[in-house]
């Protein structure tokens, strides 16, 4: 049985798909992108995070406590070697005040499907269900396929949150054991979609008509990051592309938020921040006005 790796499972969750939902969050993704509001979430092996505003002036208990050495405290400055360290946790046990944590846990599909099936009465009063996100979760496609098996033995209703990029012959795979689809279009141009993201969005846009034809079930969701993609080019763009595709009439669109900038720190990844903007709410209104007129039901935020 597959091993995976996730970062955060969410209960309550009522922006990720129908209903009440639990959603799970697998580590490791494809893209970059320059916006990420989890970035804890991009590389696939688990890392180390510290929040230096939790650390105690006075405590080096994770300094005596490393087995590596692989920490080390000047004034009130915590420093982690991350050469040195091989995540063994026993400075997140000694840590009182909280100021360490590892982002990413192994597991096996059963110890997922254990946590979510907790809440098997909320899924069933709202038509909620388990929500797969990420990071990725095609990128851990072994340990998704078990974890699909799972949720399934209990006909409980799933929603795969994914940027596409991934072989089509993957989305084959799984497709028949998801009911929903939330399919994430960044932008429509392929050489600024790989500036900012990382890769071409070329494997994406054709993923997303191969699962149309395929009559599967698909949400789109756009980020919207000011002086990125909120552009009128890129919008009318996109409504032409997805115009195309008869069955796709629903659309999140999700403004920049600075909610990870945090994370970035925490990370020790500070020198990734950029310092983007969500559009202006009149923009958002025009953009919106947009795809309504286009016929698409619209949704902002979630």
């Amino acid at each position: 049985m597959a091993k995976g790796i996730i970062f955060d499972i969410k209960r309550y969750a009522v922006h990720d798909g129908p209903g009440i939902r639990t959603t799970v969050f697998f580590k490791g993704c494809p893209l970059n992108c320059q916006w990420c509001h989890n970035p804890e979430g991009i590389e696939p092996m688990p890392e180390i995070l510290l929040n230096q505003n939790r650390c105690a002036i006075d405590c080096r208990a994770c300094v005596s406590e490393c087995p590596q050495s692989a920490i080390s405290k000047i004034g009130t400055t915590v420093y982690i070697d991350r050469g040195k360290c091989d995540l063994c946790g026993d400075c997140v046990e000694s840590c009182v005040y909280e100021a360490l944590l590892i982002a990413g846990e192994k597991v096996q599909a059963q110890d997922v499907f254990a946590e979510v099936e907790k809440d098997l009465v909320f899924y069933d009063e709202s038509n909620g269900g388990v929500t797969l996100s990420g990071g990725e979760p095609m990128l851990q496609l072994d340990f998704l396929d078990n974890l699909l098996d799972e949720l399934r033995s209990r006909s409980m209703h799933v929603t795969l949150d994914t940027s596409g990029y991934a072989p089509f012959e993957d989305f084959e795979r799984v497709s028949d054991r998801v009911d929903l689809f939330l399919y994430d279009l960044k932008m429509m141009d392929e050489i600024k979609h790989e500036e900012y993201t990382g890769v071409s969005n070329a494997i994406i846009l054709q993923n997303l008509k191969e699962l149309v034809s395929a009559k599967k079930p698909v949400e789109i969701r756009i980020p919207l990051v000011c002086d990125v993609n909120d552009d009128e080019s890129n919008i009318r763009e996109t409504v032409h592309y997805l115009n195309d595709l008869e069955t796709v009439r629903s659309v999140s669109l999700l403004p920049y938020h600075k909610g990870g900038c945090e994370k970035y720190i925490r990370l020790r990844k500070g020198e990734r921040l950029k310092n983007f903007k969500p559009p202006s709410k009149d923009r958002i209104i025009q953009i919106k006005k947009t795809f309504l007129e286009a016929g698409f039901k619209v949704r902002v935020g979630g």
